[in-house]
């Protein structure tokens, strides 16, 4: 009886220690680029600066608005949409950001694999169009 216990305790031990690490898992954060075209004190003034600009993310933020151009875990993602935005004359920053929700991190890392295999400026423009928009439905 006392081998049995003591079995059990231990077989639960280790079912319990294997269980911890799995959800841990879930619970971590990512880090993530966001490519921030500027900030701007106005909704006048960033419609005017930004009015070429699509897609864009707009999040206001204590009074100020803030517009990204994309969103990209991969840093050869963060400089084929810099070099895009470059030659149109803006200057693009990448932001590093916490990201904690797992389904939009899943789907980021999808739209980063897209983004590694298309070279043209119209396909690298709506994957990240889908990428802002999706960044929009899932934290507003």
């Amino acid at each position: 009886m006392l081998l049995a216990i003591f079995l059990g305790a231990i077989t639960g031990k280790i079912l319990y220690t294997k269980y911890e690490d799995t959800t841990s898992v879930f619970n971590e954060k990512s880090t993530a680029y966001f490519l921030q075209e500027g900030v701007y004190e106005t909704k006048d003034s960033m419609d005017r600066n930004t009015k070429d600009i699509n897609p864009k993310l707009i999040i206001n933020k204590n009074n100020k608005y803030y517009v990204y151009v994309g969103i990209s875990k991969s840093i050869d993602g963060v400089n084929k949409i810099r070099r895009i935005y470059k030659k149109r004359g803006y200057n693009i920053i990448p932001k590093e950001k916490e990201i904690k929700n797992e389904s939009f991190l899943i789907n980021l890392e999808q739209y980063d694999i897209l983004l590694e295999s298309n070279t043209t400026i119209n396909d690298i423009l709506a994957i990240e169009e889908v990428v802002l928009s999706n960044y929009e439905e899932t934290f507003k």
